[in-house]
């Protein structure tokens, strides 16, 4: 995979990221149990983090050490493979707590645009 590649995936999450952050702005964990909408809308938003984080190749990895890329990854396997039961505190935290400073990292990385 080559950096174009690579800064693709890193843009993909960048924006995922962006859009789960923005759709909970003014929201409540208790608003997920009562918004169905809202809880598929953000398992597959924090999905196709994971899975372009999963795609960056193992040199662009090394290159961007700071992003917590197994834990960006573990949390996509979780809800892909445990589809059928998602805690919604293991969803809602992460994208309260992890995906801010994400986001920020990607923005140090991926070109304006």
């Amino acid at each position: 995979m080559t950096r174009h590649d690579d800064m693709i995936r890193l843009r993909h999450m960048l924006d995922h990221a962006r859009e789960a952050v923005a759709m909970i702005r003014g929201r409540t964990r208790p608003d997920l149990d009562r918004n169905r909408m809202l809880e598929l809308a953000l398992v597959r938003l924090v999905e196709i983090v994971g899975e372009a984080a999963r795609q960056v190749s193992e040199r662009g990895r090394a290159r961007y050490s700071s992003i917590p890329w197994r834990e960006i990854t573990s949390m996509r396997n979780r809800l892909v493979h445990g589809y059928d039961e998602v805690d919604l505190n293991v969803l809602w935290d992460p994208v309260t707590a992890d995906l801010p400073p994400l986001i920020a990292a990607l923005e140090e990385i991926v070109p304006q645009g």
